[in-house]
Parts: C-alpha cells; sequence; structure tokens
C-alpha cells in the first residue's frame, strides 16, 4: 500500500461526529475523524513498515500520524526521527501518545526521554514524561535506573504545581506508571503523590478528569497488578 492510497481509505472511513470528538481532544486540522478501531484494522494488514511510517507521519494529518506510530517499526527509529516526529507532531494529543510510544519502545528512548523533559516547550516536555512513563510500563526494572526514576518522583513532588498545563498531567501519569508497574517505587509514587495533593489540568471541552495517583495505585494494589509488566506500550 502506498501514502496516497492509505490516505484515500481513511478519507472513506472517516466521519463527522469523530473529527469533533478528535478537535476536542487537541486534534488540529486536517483531521479525517477515523476511529481507533478501523486504524487498527489497517495496521493489521500492514504490520510493520519503517518507511511507510515516515512517511504517513509527513502528511500531517492527524489520523495519518496515528496510524504511522501504530505500524512503526521502533527498532529502527533514528533520534533523528523520533525528534522530528515530536516538531511535526499534529498536536500535543500526538506527541504525548503516539512519539512518546514509538521513542519508548526505541533503542534511544531513556535518552531522549530525559532530555525532552528539560525542555522549556510544554509538548515537548510532556513528551518527554510521557515516554518515561512508558518506558517503566514495558522495560524489566532490571533494565531500569530505579535510582534516578525515585529521584524524577521526588522532582515531581516538589514542581509538578509549577509546570504548564500538560506537563503537570503528564507528571501525574509517570507516577502513576512508576508506582503501578515498578513494585519497589509504589510506596515512594504513594508518598510523592499525597505530598503533592490534588492536580488541576484544563482538559477542554471534554468530560476527561486528571486521575488521582494515589487512588489509582491503590486500586492496581487490591487487584494484585502491581509490577505487571505490558508487551507493548502502543494502543
Amino acid at each position: 500500500m502506498t501514502v496516497t492510497e492509505i490516505v484515500a481509505q481513511l478519507e472513506e472511513l472517516g466521519s463527522e461526529s469523530t473529527r469533533k470528538v478528535l478537535m476536542n481532544h487537541g486534534a488540529q486540522a486536517p483531521v479525517l475523524g477515523v476511529k481507533i478501531a478501523d486504524l487498527k484494522i489497517i495496521q493489521k494488514q500492514i504490520k510493520q513498515d519503517y518507511r511507510l511510517a515516515l512517511e504517513l507521519y509527513d502528511t500531517g494529518i492527524y489520523d495519518a500520524q496515528y496510524l504511522a506510530g501504530l505500524i512503526a517499526d521502533a527498532a529502527k527509529m533514528t533520534k533523528k526521527d523520533l525528534r522530528r516526529w515530536l516538531t511535526r507532531a499534529n498536536c500535543p494529543a500526538i506527541s504525548g501518545t503516539i512519539v512518546a510510544w514509538v521513542t519508548a519502545e526505541s533503542r534511544t528512548g531513556y535518552e531522549l526521554a530525559l532530555e525532552w523533559i528539560e525542555a522549556n516547550k510544554e509538548a515537548k516536555a510532556q513528551a518527554g514524561w510521557m515516554t518515561l512513563s512508558s518506558l517503566v510500563a514495558i522495560k524489566d526494572d532490571t533494565d531500569l535506573d530505579l535510582a534516578k526514576m525515585k529521584q524524577l518522583l521526588k522532582q515531581i513532588e516538589q514542581t509538578i504545581h509549577e509546570q504548564p498545563n500538560l506537563v503537570r498531567y503528564a507528571m501525574n501519569s509517570f507516577v502513576i506508571a512508576a508506582g503501578c508497574y515498578i513494585s519497589s517505587l509504589t510506596k515512594a509514587a504513594i508518598q510523592s503523590a499525597k505530598k503533592f495533593g490534588t492536580v488541576t489540568v484544563d482538559m477542554g471541552p471534554t468530560a476527561c478528569q486528571v486521575p488521582s495517583a494515589v487512588e489509582y495505585i491503590q486500586k492496581v494494589q487490591k487487584r494484585g497488578s502491581i509490577g505487571k509488566k505490558r508487551k507493548t506500550s502502543r494502543c
């Protein structure tokens, strides 16, 4: 399949109602309004295709960028590719999900995540924290710098309320991820979350809410799922 063929297919699959929902969640034109379930059907047909993913992403179309992330061969993604994806993301909804997911599965995910969280640009810092959230979810604890993860929890505890909107949400997500996926840091994550308290984020014209890190981690504890890793960061 070519990019032209795929975009034509996406145009047929799109709907105005889905387009409105996506734009309410931050997507910027061009948006075709394709449901994720439909994107995954195309993903199954293509499986992985490094070059096609790059070409799809470069269209700038929200739906095409999402599909690009699903079919990307993360092992082949270079730093240059990932940095380009970050700067060319249709919106923070793409940089905070697709870019973060693929970066986490790449060879340089940890290095880029630490680079990005120090950025002054809101979307870039958001992508860094979301990449870290994905990393702790898919990497074995033995492959993680646990001392650094604990240090980052302390950093969030002390600075989260000083951060821009998107970064606050992403930091809160990292605390949840660290507490749920790294059993040795569950207690530390809960303690940090209790100290910084309620996180307020403007979610725009949506019904979305910022999850309570303490409550979320404790729910995972109750069902006995702390420390259970995911096979992939992409969904």
